[in-house]
């Protein structure tokens, strides 16, 4: 969903908050849940909340949620990202780094429910498994 610099508000700020708060409890028991299981068929699992800068209004921001795969000692095989909030300068349309005259600042919250999120996760493991690994 996307949102106007004008729409950035104290409500929002607590939304997108929340949201990132949620989804970072969620990925932690993700990987308590699964990292034992991916290293008893010799492979390694990650599973993490990242964050870029300090203000989600500010251009730049940026959360995501991301779960990782890779063979022991070895390269990545599977990686999955979901993104929460995003927020970004545009003009014209293209994202832009400097303030330009005429430009918008716009910021992008994810349009999924808490559940659906823990749905597309549980689908990229077990789909993982399928292909190959056996089942978790």
């Amino acid at each position: 969903m996307k949102f106007q610099e004008t729409d950035f508000t104290e409500e929002l700020r607590g939304q997108i908050k929340n949201t990132e708060c949620t989804l970072k409890d969620y990925i932690d028991s993700v990987l308590s849940e699964y990292k034992s299981v991916f290293a008893s068929k010799s492979l390694e699992f990650d599973a993490g909340f990242d964050k870029e800068g300090n203000d989600p209004f500010i251009p730049g921001y940026r959360s995501t949620i991301s779960i990782g795969i890779a063979e022991k000692n070895e390269e990545l095989i599977g990686l999955h990202t979901i993104r929460i909030w995003e927020c970004e300068r545009f003009f014209w349309g293209m994202p832009v780094s400097k303030k330009i005259p005429g430009s918008k600042v716009i910021g992008e919250l994810l349009d999924e429910s808490f559940e659906e999120i823990k749905e597309e996760l549980n689908e990229y493991i077990n789909e993982f498994f399928a292909d190959g690994i056996g089942s978790p």
